[in-house]
């Protein structure tokens, strides 16, 4: 089909376009010089002389109000580049002033008027035009994309028309491209696997848009032979039907098995009861949409069921009532669509930004109750130094400050599951991190479950990914826990065990429960990417993401299982050894020779006081900073500063490692300590990696002390 205005390539360096014309509101499409509809009967394959009789001749005002329902813009230019037919949306997405859209209009001077108008960007409007009525004569098939001056993205398919002339539908796919976008921007953390499903989904759904738009103009304004007409549906990825009020098929477009999947329907359906063609799971889910069709009411309807080869699908109908002059419905046209990769794509967005939201909130909790557990162990460390206490008052101190620590390790192995990492092996206590799981994990398990773990104390340690590998073993557990919740007899006496064991340099991990099972296919299909068998409830991410883990560290993931005998998964990874990987190197030592005043910045008064009695106590004098503003200023009016002691992240404002980067480069040689609840791999502590002295919080006063006896400090 030949390309024009939004349906031709553009010169270099322009892209293509294919401007038609747009139309007016619709009048009679076949006298209205100002309107280019043309009616007819469109007959679909399979479709006798006897059941063609049983369809309704096309009513003008029905083609009418139909093309003004169509979302996508349309025209129709003859042989000669004469406009014939269009649709209200072409006017409006171009704004056309009716004058210039009329029927006999030359494509030469609708594209004109673009074109001086700034449609195609900058050059010579004879060259512009030139060039598209030449690509316009050549009568090719085309499909393209382009951008529009006013930020429309918009998609062009143009088909030739067998008796000449062509047909160009237009679609607005701006917002396919932002959700394009803000999929690619926000998810990180999802398989390349899934982009490239986001990015073939989005191509789909627009060359299916532009499919469908197309078929309607064609069947209801245009196509005058059944040749045309079959042409045109049997080349959509769209299943279209005509049923009658006995449910059976008078038309269909042989598409069926695009939506329904191989071999779940027959050969030929027309002439067949559609509970038959469709089995009754099916026709009992659409048949409320249905029949409100034949009462007159155009209907949609979305619903999810198992195709013959097992796979879960989501499919999307349109139910469109044809009428009788006197208004009786006679039949309904069925547009089905299948939007199972729309629909997982969707929620995987979804999954994502509830793991932003989740990371986001635990690093707030993080932030705060390190500050307040640091807060904690700096007092106690000061009561166990005060001097000789009553043995129950130092016992008392002793079990506090042992359960503040605790506290610290459990806010680090929750920062350390939401945060975003980046890949990294380093030495991993595999039975502290096991242990620290379950009794993170325990608490969501439903009333009634028993949880109990076979760990030895004694496991080397491993050379691994530490927050990857806590990912992994937790999702095995959430896992567990939903299998024993679905357990026929209810959760009450559900099991699940976790179990560690090394071999031959192996470690395994194993996850049993005594829920349901998988069944073979299940199984069978575990790993795949959105495969699930919890329906809604499941992304179908969880295992191919544990499955992708072990692959990438060498390692296996098995299953053993079989219906109604509970599961056991394993996750198998290599020990590792340490010369295996490359080792992160420790932050670096404070300058060997410091002194004069300590600076402390953290937005936190109850911290700030700590830190400064603690280097009061070395002797240090202190100033203090709320903020790392105040601190810039201070430490530049203040030449006698030389120890900077901060938060990494102290709010909105300047971080610590903004504050320690710009003193650094105004006073080389300036002693640099930053704090953080931060997990390791979170950006900021990427950015101070290597670079300045960094202790973890919460920290206790000793734990200070002794980074300032690194180096030979000098206190005033």
């Amino acid at each position: 089909m030949a390309q024009h205005d939004g349906a031709y390539p553009a010169p270099p360096p322009r892209g293509p376009d294919g401007a038609g014309a747009e139309r007016p509101a619709a009048r009679d499409p076949a006298h209205d010089p100002a309107h280019g509809h043309a009616s007819g009967q469109a007959h679909g394959q399979g479709l006798g002389r006897d059941d063609a009789a049983d369809i309704p001749a096309a009513d003008p005002a029905l083609i009418e109000a139909g093309f003004n329902l169509i979302q996508q813009a349309l025209t129709i230019f003859d042989a000669q580049l004469r406009l014939v037919g269009w649709n209200a949306r072409f006017t409006e997405m171009f704004d056309l002033p009716p004058e210039l859209v009329r029927r006999g209009a030359r494509f030469e001077d609708i594209i004109r008027f673009m074109a001086e108008r700034g449609e195609y960007g900058p050059g010579p409007v004879d060259e512009i035009v030139r060039h598209r009525v030449e690509r316009a004569r050549a009568f090719e098939p085309h499909y393209f994309e382009r951008d529009r001056p006013n930020g429309m993205t918009i998609s062009i398919e143009g088909h030739p028309l067998a008796q000449g002339g062509w047909i160009a539908v237009y679609t607005d796919i701006t917002h396919y491209r932002r959700q394009e976008r803000l999929l690619r921007a926000r998810s990180e953390d999802l398989s390349e696997q899934l982009l490239a499903h986001s990015a073939n989904l989005a191509r789909a759904n627009r060359e299916l848009a532009a499919a469908n738009a197309a078929l309607i103009e064609t069947q209801r304004a245009l196509m005058r032979s059944e040749a045309r007409a079959r042409l045109a549906t049997e080349t959509t990825p769209a299943h279209i039907a005509y049923v009658k009020r006995d449910y059976v098929y008078r038309y269909s477009n042989k598409r069926i098995e695009a939506v329904l999947g191989p071999g779940a329907a027959p050969a030929e359906i027309v002439g067949r009861p559609m509970p038959q063609v469709l089995g009754a799971e099916v026709f009992d889910k659409i048949r409320p949409a249905l029949d409100r069709a034949f009462a007159g009411e155009q209907t949609r309807c979305a619903f999810q069921f198992r195709r013959a080869d097992g796979e879960e699908a989501e499919v999307r109908c349109v139910f469109t009532p044809v009428r009788e002059p006197d208004g009786a419905v006679r039949g309904v046209y069925i547009l089905s669509l299948d939007v199972t990769e729309e629909s997982r794509a969707a929620a995987a967005l979804l999954q994502s930004k509830k793991m932003q939201a989740a990371a986001q909130l635990t690093r707030g909790l993080a932030h705060d109750f390190s500050n307040l557990l640091t807060v904690i162990l700096g007092l106690q460390g000061r009561i166990l130094d005060a001097g000789p206490l009553p043995d129950a008052v130092r016992d008392a101190a002793e079990r506090t400050r042992a359960a503040a620590r605790r506290g610290a390790q459990l806010i680090d192995r929750l920062s350390s599951i939401a945060a975003e990492r980046e890949q990294r092996r380093a030495r991993v206590d595999v039975a502290d991190l096991l242990n620290g799981l379950v009794e993170i994990f325990a608490p969501s398990a439903p009333p009634g479950v028993s949880i109990t773990r076979d760990v030895p104390a004694m496991l080397p340690p491993a050379w691994l990914d530490a927050g990857q590998l806590q990912d992994a073993v937790l999702n095995l557990l959430l896992n567990a826990r939903d299998a024993v919740a679905a357990r026929p007899e209810g959760p009450e006496g559900g099991e699940i065990m976790i179990a560690a064991a090394v071999a031959d340099g192996q470690l395994s991990i194993t996850v049993r429960d005594n829920g349901p099972g998988f069944d073979p296919e299940a199984r069978e299909r575990a790993f795949e990417p959105f495969f699930t068998t919890k329906g809604r409830n499941g992304s179908g991410l969880g295992l191919s993401m544990v499955y992708g883990f072990a692959q990438g560290a060498g390692g296996e993931l098995t299953i053993r299982s079989a219906p109604g005998a509970g599961a056991a998964v394993t996750l198998t990874l290599p020990l590792g050894a340490p010369d295996e990987f490359e080792r992160i190197a420790p932050g670096p030592a404070l300058p060997a020779a410091i002194g004069g005043l300590a600076l402390v910045a953290d937005d936190d008064p109850e911290l700030r006081r700590m830190v400064r009695e603690t280097l009061q106590e070395a002797g240090w004098p202190v100033l203090e900073a709320a903020d790392g503003e105040e601190a810039l200023e201070l430490a530049r009016r203040v030449e006698e500063v030389g120890l900077v002691v901060s938060d990494i992240d102290m709010g909105p404002g300047m971080s610590g490692v903004e504050l320690a980067e710009r003193l650094t480069a105004l006073r080389p040689g300036l002693g640099v300590i930053l704090t953080t609840g931060l997990p390791p791999d979170a950006p900021e502590r990427r950015r101070a990696r290597g670079r300045f002295a960094t202790l973890d919080k919460p920290f206790a006063a000793e734990q200070l002390r002794a980074l300032l006896a690194r180096s030979a400090t000098e206190p005033a």
